[in-house]
């Protein structure tokens, strides 16, 4: 318990109780919950769409509303990341200045357009995904998101000496890895194939993203772990897009 409400309180604004004392060690055993933290997430952004849908007649907004939660609840935490390996991994410059450029809190020109391409992108998914499949996709986006980024930090060494993302990469072993895979295929596999093969590949996309970053800069980052998850999300949307194209694609494993 100790564990989760340690990753919901980093992972998003939610905090059920005041944690104070918390230690290096507390956030890396937290990595093991971030699927969990994935499934809280998840269910609010289906509330919120079911709300949306049932008491708001407009289409265009209520995507809007739905994709605002995914910063509102996260603080942003995840696109900060992003924008900021964008800019290093795209200035064109040696390992060590990519890495200079990172850690910079400025946002530069290409963090600034691949946000709004990636907001872009999520928001043309969402309004696109078969009304049908738009509760599942919003509920195993973020758990798939966040299992990735576990499996980042567990495949991946990290490429500073220190920073807040070595505490994560420090603590990742293989048991960490393995609970946090087994609550992913819990959370998302009975809802479907479609789910299923999100899931598969999501978590190859990820990997492959976090190696081109790896190869990059020489290891990941904190910022890295954030840009990883954020795109895989944006690809299990796009997963849902094709799924339907597939025979069975959106049948449930219990009917």
């Amino acid at each position: 318990m100790r564990s989760f409400l340690v990753a919901l309180q980093f992972l998003t604004r939610i905090q059920l109780v005041q944690q104070t004392d918390l230690k290096v060690e507390d956030f890396g055993r937290s990595t093991r919950c971030f699927p969990l933290v994935g499934a809280v997430l998840g269910s609010i952004y289906m509330l919120t769409a079911y709300a949306t849908v049932n008491f708001l007649p407009w289409e265009h907004i209520n995507i809007t509303i739905w994709l605002l939660m995914t910063v509102i609840l996260t603080g942003g935490l995840h696109y900060d990341g992003f924008m900021d390996t964008m800019d290093g991994l795209f200035s064109g410059r040696s390992r060590e200045r990519m890495l200079e450029i990172m850690r910079d809190s400025r946002v530069g020109s290409f963090g600034a357009l691949a946000a709004m391409c990636l907001l872009l992108f999520n928001w043309s998914a969402m309004k696109d995904i078969p009304e049908s499949m738009s509760m599942m996709a919003l509920f195993v986006m973020p758990v798939i998101g966040r299992m990735s980024m576990v499996l980042a930090i567990y495949a991946f060494p990290y490429a500073r000496p220190e920073g807040m993302g070595k505490a994560f990469a420090d603590m990742v072993d293989k048991e960490t890895l393995g609970l946090a895979g087994l609550t992913a295929v819990l959370l998302v596999v009975p809802w479907g194939q479609s789910a299923a093969l999100a899931l598969v590949l999501g978590l190859i996309f990820g990997l492959l993203l976090a190696a081109y970053a790896a190869r990059r800069l020489g290891g990941l980052t904190g910022d890295v772990y954030g840009a990883v998850e954020l795109l895989t999300e944006a690809f299990v949307l796009f997963v849902f897009l094709w799924a339907p194209r597939l025979p069975g694609g959106m049948e449930y494993f219990w009917q």
